[in-house]
């Protein structure tokens, strides 16, 4: 870092090249976007220019100086602004005009640059969306947005996710923040926003739904976040947020950006510094139905499977003796309960800082660092303890606008005292007893003591073996007694826990506190379930366009990236000394053309990626967009993009307890399947004596492809509803998945009793044999109306169209139907309020229930849910302050986004943001 500073130094030092015209740039003050085509005139004259897709221009004066110039846009203030030195870049900020927007289609004013130009399907939220957001965070508004799935893990832990196949580990959506990649170089994918900007740095965010790799790479699969930071050069000046709320909520952010100028009033060195720090208390996962899995409920007098307790899977008591054993029947281990296993105090600090420096005016040297740092809860196959995970993550750019670019990054993670919550039960349990003998010791107590009694009770059955109904009328003898049976095995459960545990496994004792910080103080290697993860990923890419010309316009760029994760074992196969790397690089070509007086605009890009494990592979794309008038665009696209299995999918070897979790490069052989295994434990003697084992091999895995089909229609009714649709359709192949799979210890030689003497369980990285397609449909409405005031409502339509019996067909994990309806209002006026700039806005969502489907204990159900987010704020110019009052889920409807995951309630909030540019 020192270096870094060295060398701005040093260019800081070196001679100045002076431009012979004005330089500037035009900002709407209230979204923070560029003003696409504003007039730029030098006054009294008609010499002038407009500014491009950027919101720059250049202007050569004809007079001499002082001088002045006037810029104009329909639906801002015109301004005037003095010119007093040639070299000196203006910056312009045009506040919006209410009169004059009364009369002009207003629609255009809140389009992102990609949202015009794109023929992908793009969703914006700019700066003054992040301010009027209704959530509680601008990351969580996310979730407004047509088309966009939001998943909670946590209150921290924020998922964002497009056009199907769902999940908490979004490895099919890439989120990048000013072009850096936000990924955990162990994890694979982006941790939401507990990572990323905070809500004053955020200038504009937009969300390109499909397949993308060919312009954003090959993580680019469903879907790109792509957010952009404000430039320090355009937003200096300070900007503080206090926010406070419910579940103890405490959100503190700080933001100052500062500009250097030259001795001749040149604009040369600007830095930013962001500074964010949250607390809360979690929302807790405390389901205690049972899961899909669980062959019994909650009346089982011998317990159940819940969904949130954890060590009580293992289904006992089947295959006993029913007469020796009377009244036993299925029951389960005691298990711990989530809410005792994982830290919800959530915290989350992020700090970055950026510098940068114009060695020409249009040419940036840019270095930047974010370090994040936290504590929060994180589902994935098992529900994982974030505990003080840290990461850090440095850049260093040069880029020239419109022109170029050369970025260079580097991510480091350390998990900090990060820990498996679902296998920390197993081990604690199993530090005192495993499951086959917690089994015979219940059974046996329960023949002591209980059985005893059971025979006792009126309308015991004949237990002589001539009874072939016994069976069937002890079950019934249980439902007739069901609260005595209940009282019965509560006791039983007693004993057993007591007599193998004691203290040690009810929470809240000091026992079982230490044996709970014996284990999560020590890493799986060491008999523990802490992760230890110092995995780092560097990363170099670059792009160049060339000018212009008659055969349009050509771009080539390229990038590569090195992962280097080091687990200790503990996450991938690298033990024994093993050092595991995995580079990949890609280069891609794009060209674009105008025609028919720039009505219609063709794309086509072609990129080429490896990973060194698999061979090249290619994502072609092309697009064509007619404007038909000022107000109608239809755009049709073809997309395609593959994805590299990740670290996990190569190199995993991960005990989850009741299996391993393996990556899968090398392929598998000599594996049956679960249902082969009872197939064989439920036959006769004679059929296990003769039985042979289907026995089945799991092919190296590989990337996986997807092609896209797209058509959209853009237009605006009566010059103020702006209506935007698109449909889609969607092939995978390869589809990355799962294969649960045992290797078994058989010897046919021996008897039918004794040959089968084991199995291991695995789940293994694989691909699906069979094509996968989806489709999907989106509508968007935003009608303006009074100046002042937005409703808008969106509709999706998602939709998995496979069907087959592929074992590994993955989970859509998506709603079919889901809809938005909202209303907001800006700068609103009252008669006879000293003060303008009151805001509201208000937000309903509704989202179809459907199948959400996880690891064995998290899948299930989520049924249909609904909540309503709402907020008012006043602006006090005066002062530099905005108030706001507002709550997400207004009406705490608790409502489950993951399965195995909390319930969502309401949590409302107030802040007060002051911001001086």
């Amino acid at each position: 870092m020192g270096k870094i500073y060295v060398t701005l130094l040093f260019l800081m030092a070196s001679a100045f090249s002076f431009a012979q015209t004005i330089n500037g740039t035009v900002i709407e003050k209230a979204t923070g976007e560029p003003v696409v085509g504003a007039s730029v005139v030098e006054v009294g004259t008609k010499n002038g220019t407009t500014t491009d897709l950027d919101g720059k221009f250049e202007l050569r004066l004809s007079t001499g100086l002082p001088a002045q110039i006037e810029v104009s846009f329909i639906g801002l203030k015109k301004q005037v602004v003095p010119v007093r030195n040639l070299n000196s870049p203006i910056k312009v900020l045009m506040d919006p005009d209410s009169e004059v927007l009364a009369e002009v289609n207003v629609v255009e004013q809140r389009l992102s640059d990609k949202q015009k130009e794109s023929a992908l399907t793009v969703e914006a939220m700019d700066a003054l969306a992040v301010k009027e957001t209704p959530a509680v965070s601008f990351y969580e508004g996310l979730g407004h947005l047509k088309g966009v799935d939001l998943t909670s893990a946590s209150l921290a832990f924020k998922v964002i996710n497009t056009r199907g196949f769902n999940s908490t580990s979004p490895v099919r959506s890439l989120q990048i923040i000013d072009g850096v990649d936000n990924q955990a170089p162990g994890l694979n994918f982006s941790l939401g926003n507990f990572l990323g900007a905070s809500d004053l740095d955020v200038a504009n965010v937009d969300i390109i739904a499909g397949a993308s790799s060919a312009f954003y790479g090959p993580g680019a699969f469903n879907g790109v976040i792509s957010m952009t930071t404000k430039d320090p050069f355009l937003f200096p000046g300070l900007s503080v947020s206090q926010k406070v709320g419910e579940r103890a909520l405490s959100e503190t952010a700080v933001r100052w950006a500062h500009v250097l100028k030259d001795k001749e009033g040149n604009e040369k060195f600007a830095y930013k510094i962001n500074i964010f720090y949250l607390r809360a208390n979690d929302w807790e996962a405390d389901n205690l139905d049972p899961t899909d899995q669980s062959t019994v409920g909650r009346e089982n007098p011998g317990g159940y499977d819940a969904v949130n307790r954890y060590g009580d899977e293992t289904q006992m008591g089947d295959g006993g003796d029913v007469r020796t054993y009377a009244g036993v029947g299925t029951f389960h281990r005691t298990g711990i309960n989530e809410v005792d296993l994982v830290d919800y105090d959530t915290e989350n600090l992020k700090f970055s800082t950026s510098l940068h420096y114009k060695i020409k005016p249009d040419l940036q040297l840019i270095y930047g660092f974010n370090f994040g740092y936290g504590t929060t809860v994180y589902q994935g196959d098992n529900r994982y303890s974030l505990k003080d995970i840290r990461f850090f993550q440095n850049k260093l750019e040069l880029r020239k606008e419109n022109k170029f670019y050369v970025r260079a990054y580097a991510t480091n993670e350390n998990a900090g005292n990060s820990y498996d919550a679902y296998f920390t039960a197993l081990k604690m349990q199993d530090t005192y007893l495993n499951d086959q003998g917690y089994e015979n010791l219940y059974r046996t107590l329960w023949n002591v003591f209980y059985v005893p009694q059971v025979k006792n009770l009126p309308g015991y059955p004949d237990d002589s073996p001539t009874n072939e109904n016994f069976e069937e009328e002890l079950n019934q003898l249980i439902i007739d007694n069901l609260d005595q049976f209940q009282i019965w095995h509560a006791e039983n459960r007693s004993r057993v826990d007591n007599s193998n545990g004691g203290p040690a496994l009810q929470p809240g004792t000091a026992q079982f506190d230490s044996l709970f910080s014996y284990i999560t103080t020590r890493t799986f290697n060491e008999g523990g379930s802490r992760f230890f993860d110092k995995s780092a990923l560097y990363h170099v890419m670059g792009a160049y366009d060339f000018d212009e010309n008659s055969w349009g316009k050509f771009t080539v760029g390229g990038n590569a990236r090195l992962y280097v994760p080091n687990s200790n074992g503990t996450i991938f196969s690298d033990t024994n000394g093993r050092q595991i790397t995995n580079y990949e690089y890609g280069v891609f070509g794009g060209w674009e053309e105008k025609f028919f007086h720039e009505r219609i605009k063709v794309n086509a890009t072609l990129r080429v990626d490896k990973n060194q494990n698999f061979d090249y592979l290619f994502s072609p794309a092309a697009s064509f967009i007619y404007q038909i008038d000022e107000l109608n665009t239809l755009r049709f696209s073809f997309s395609s993009a593959i994805r590299n299995p990740t670290l996990q999918d190569q190199y995993l070897y991960y005990n989850v307890g009741r299996a391993i979790l393996l990556g899968n490069i090398t392929g598998y052989d000599s594996l049956v399947t679960i249902d082969d295994v009872e197939k064989f434990l439920g036959g006769t003697t004679d059929e296990r004596r003769n039985y042979k084992f289907d026995y089945f091999t799991i092919n190296p895995i590989k990337p996986e492809r997807v092609r896209t089909v797209e058509a959209g229609y853009r237009t605006t009714l009566f010059e103020k509803l702006f209506v935007d649709m698109n449909y889609y359709f969607s092939w995978y192949q390869d589809f990355i998945g799962f294969q649960i799979a045992l290797d078994i210890e058989d010897d046919p030689s021996k008897g039918p009793s004794d040959r089968f003497s084991g199995a291991q369980a695995y789940r293994i990285s694989t691909n699906a044999r069979d094509q996968v397609t989806t489709q999907g449909f989106n509508i968007g409405l935003n009608y303006y109306f009074a100046n002042h005031y937005t409703l808008s409502g969106n509709y999706s339509w998602n939709v998995l169209n496979t069907a087959t019996d592929d074992p590994i067909i993955p989970a859509f994990n998506t709603p079919e139907h889901k809809y938005n309806l909202g209303i907001n209002g800006r700068n609103i006026y009252f008669q006879g309020w000293d003060w303008k700039g009151f805001g509201f806005s208000v937000n309903y969502k509704w989202v179809q229930g459907f199948l959400f489907e996880g690891s064995p204990q998290f899948t299930g159900r989520i049924n249909d849910y609904d909540m309503l987010d709402a907020q008012v704020s006043q602006r006090i110019e005066k002062w530099d302050l905005t108030l706001k009052l507002g709550a997400s889920n207004l009406l705490n409807n608790k409502v489950y986004q993951v399965y195995g995951g909390p319930r969502v309630g309401r949590l409302a909030y107030f802040s007060i943001l002051y911001e001086n540019f």
